[in-house]
């Protein structure tokens, strides 16, 4: 090889090796399309997930799936999002594709964690940036979002949020912030009719609620009595990891099937 064509390749390496991750395929075989069910996961942090990751939360079922940071299609083990590395862990969603794959034994469950820890929901709108995580969740949520859509059926969106909105001024708007976010998701993604499951803030003694905190819950509430295809998730019962903010690994597990049983009860007679 000449003197030139080996500084060539010294040039071209990182370019393709660039293209070839790029490029990477799945990491699973996919289902056809009408079987591959998908659900996104927004929120903040007690969506992410900060319980504690065990055996049993890297088990891998090959019916349930996870779009992961490279934005590909992979086995849902814990932790399935990656807001803030250093600190997430067990959440909801691994359970709660769980509980719908057994439910539905015919269909792969796929999940698109995007959810931000710490996020008030006005930085879920296009354009809005949150300084502490440098992302903007909503314009990063929406291109993942669509992504998976090539391979798969949106069947339903899981909201849990609200702690970063619990003070004087963002409580009074909760309700009309919530309100336009979920219009625009389901314009944004054609999708009318899917159910909007919204997951109660946690309730611990030693942080008692303040008139804030439960003006969001009356807010998140009210949106699921007054409207189409949403529903409530109580935390009744669920317990903290300590830091009387984020529930423990055990809680999130219950937590997630409690979104699968509100889930199938909104589909099951349709």
């Amino acid at each position: 090889m000449s003197l030139r064509s080996a500084l060539l390749s010294l040039v071209l390496l990182p370019f393709v090796s660039l293209m070839s991750f790029a490029a990477e395929p799945n990491l699973v075989k996919l289902p056809p399309k009408e079987k591959f069910q998908l659900f996104l996961l927004v929120g903040q942090s007690n969506m992410a997930g900060r319980g504690k990751v065990e055996a049993q939360d890297k088990e891998v079922n090959p019916r349930v799936l996870t779009l992961n940071k490279g934005g590909q299609w992979a086995p849902a083990v814990d932790p399935l999002h990656f807001d803030k590395p250093g600190i997430v862990g067990v959440g909801l969603g691994r359970t709660f594709g769980l509980e719908i794959a057994k439910a539905n034994p015919d269909v792969t469950i796929g999940l698109i964690p995007c959810a931000v820890g710490g996020t008030p929901i006005e930085h879920w709108v296009p354009g809005a940036y949150d300084p502490p995580t440098k992302t903007h969740p909503y314009d990063d949520m929406l291109p993942r979002a669509k992504k998976a859509l090539e391979s798969g059926t949106l069947c339903g969106i899981l909201w849990h949020q609200g702690e970063g909105d619990a003070n004087p001024t963002r409580s009074k708007v909760y309700e009309k912030n919530l309100t336009e976010l979920v219009a625009r998701l389901r314009k944004e993604l054609n999708a009318p009719d899917v159910p909007f499951i919204i997951g109660q803030l946690g309730q611990f003694e030693a942080r008692p609620w303040n008139e804030n905190t439960h003006a969001v819950d009356n807010a998140q509430r009210h949106y699921a009595e007054t409207h189409d295809n949403a529903a409530f998730v109580s935390s009744d019962g669920l317990n903290h990891k300590g830091d009387n903010v984020h529930f423990d690994a055990a809680s999130y597990r219950e937590l997630g099937k409690r979104y699968a049983k509100a889930y199938l009860e909104m589909t099951q007679d349709k």
